[in-house]
């Protein structure tokens, strides 16, 4: 299995999720706890977040490339900036990749094979594992509102920022994930995104 440091100060979504596809997640909370844990563990890909308090991406970045034992480690930083010279200077600083948020699941994934197969650390391709809370039971169609809804919500939006995005109230975006719960008879959002993922259920 593939092992992810996962460094960001809000893992929950993505902790969640890359496990159904083959990943085994340890998280950090910020570069400092970060580089705390490679001193005594080996991992195949690190995922970078940009913005976090006590150290940020770039700085972390800059540390890992100054260790002789994580120095090849592939990186992909997350950032909510879309400055491009900021990305040029972290490309230059020993970035492998980096993806803006928000960004969907699927592109992500496409990333860190990618960036897995060019260093060599790993030649499958990133498909779903049978994801366990699927069943062989036909689905109630979702409304073109409950589309919007769970695209967002693949994004990594919450419901307040759904609601502002969508022009509806917090109540009612809860109320459309919980149609969308019943109909893919799914317990959580994350479970939902993923299902929906796999079942082509929400466009790029």
């Amino acid at each position: 299995m593939t092992t992810v440091l996962l460094v960001d100060d809000n893992p929950k979504y993505l902790k969640d999720a890359l496990p159904h596809y083959g990943y085994e997640v340890h998280t950090a909370q910020d570069g400092v706890q970060a580089l705390k844990i490679l001193e005594h563990n080996n991992f195949d890909i690190i995922l970078l977040d940009v913005m976090m308090p006590n150290m940020n991406g770039w700085d972390t970045l800059k540390e890992i490339r100054k260790n002789v034992a994580t120095k090849d480690v592939p990186v992909i930083m997350i950032t909510a900036v879309d400055e491009e010279q900021k990305m040029i200077a972290g490309l230059k600083n020993g970035a492998d990749d980096y993806i803006i948020k928000p960004f969907l699941l699927q592109n992500l994934l496409a990333r860190m094979e990618a960036v897995l197969r060019r260093t060599r650390r790993s030649s499958r391709e990133v498909l779903p594992k049978d994801l366990p809370f699927v069943s062989d039971e036909r689905f109630e169609a979702l409304t073109a509102r409950e589309k919007e809804v769970l695209k967002m919500a693949a994004k990594g939006a919450n419901n307040k920022e759904i609601a502002e995005k969508l022009v509806l109230s917090e109540v009612t975006v809860k109320s459309h994930m919980n149609s969308i719960f019943k109909k893919l008879k799914v317990t959580n959002r994350t479970q939902a995104v993923l299902l929906a993922i796999q079942m082509d259920l929400i466009e790029n």
